[in-house]
């Protein structure tokens, strides 16, 4: 009998927001492939789980996957995490779980946390309708394609961003959408530091320390104010 793929989100930060079914998968599995296993090292540490791990990331994925799909087929349960949250939301995950579905094989998901969901909860911006872009690209041009896509839609944008890059996209932003959008840059979700910046895009980037550090997630709300 072929093995199970789990999906096991994990914290984003706070070593605590992790669920029961999440700890008793990951030590029950006999894999577990992690996007850094320095990272989930720390982790798995943390709840003594002593279950032996692989490196599975953007550089090396598509060696990897033939291997993960040949030990799920011979009957090994494997667990895929990312360095932090759900996996397969900007991460190397996806083609993971796509081939494992297109051999047949049973994947199973292991919800938790998510950035994108854990900011847009916050927020204090509209929740009935988000569009997610991932990590932004670049190149100044292909970010301003992209919100161009977005711009038009009644809808919370939300994406990741580099704190070496927030005030250049920032500045972007002031050339694309109109200059009253509510906006949040959230750092450090669920971190000792968590920090929620709220304005226009103009107001955040006066708001901003000359060093900016942590983990970024932008949201922009394209509707209406009520």
């Amino acid at each position: 009998m072929s093995g199970v793929l789990y999906v096991v989100a994990t914290p984003i930060g706070h070593l605590k927001d992790i669920t029961l079914r999440a700890l008793e998968t990951l030590k029950a599995v006999d894999l577990i492939a992690c996007e850094d296993t320095r990272r989930t090292k720390i982790l798995l540490v943390h709840y003594d789980i002593a279950t032996p791990q692989i490196s599975f990331y953007s550089q090396n994925q598509f060696r990897k996957i033939p291997y993960l799909i040949d030990e799920l087929k011979k009957g090994k349960n494997i667990a895929l995490v990312s360095d932090a949250g759900t996996p397969g939301i900007s991460d190397p995950g996806f083609f993971l779980v796509k081939k494992a579905i297109e051999q047949g094989l049973k994947v199973e998901t292991v919800p938790g946390v998510s950035a994108v969901v854990t900011a847009l909860s916050a927020s204090g911006l509209p929740t009935d309708g988000f569009v997610f872009l991932g990590f932004l690209p670049r190149k100044k041009g292909k970010i301003k394609k992209n919100f161009e896509k977005v711009a038009g839609l009644e809808k919370t944008i939300i994406f990741y961003e580099s704190p070496y890059r927030l005030k250049k996209t920032l500045k972007i932003i002031t050339e694309i959408f109109p200059a009253d959008s509510d906006i949040v840059v959230c750092r450090e979700l669920t971190k000792k530091f968590e920090e929620f910046i709220r304005g226009n895009a103009s107001d955040i980037i006066e708001k901003l320390p000359e060093k900016i550090m942590g983990e970024i997630t932008v949201l922009i709300s394209c509707s209406p104010r009520l």
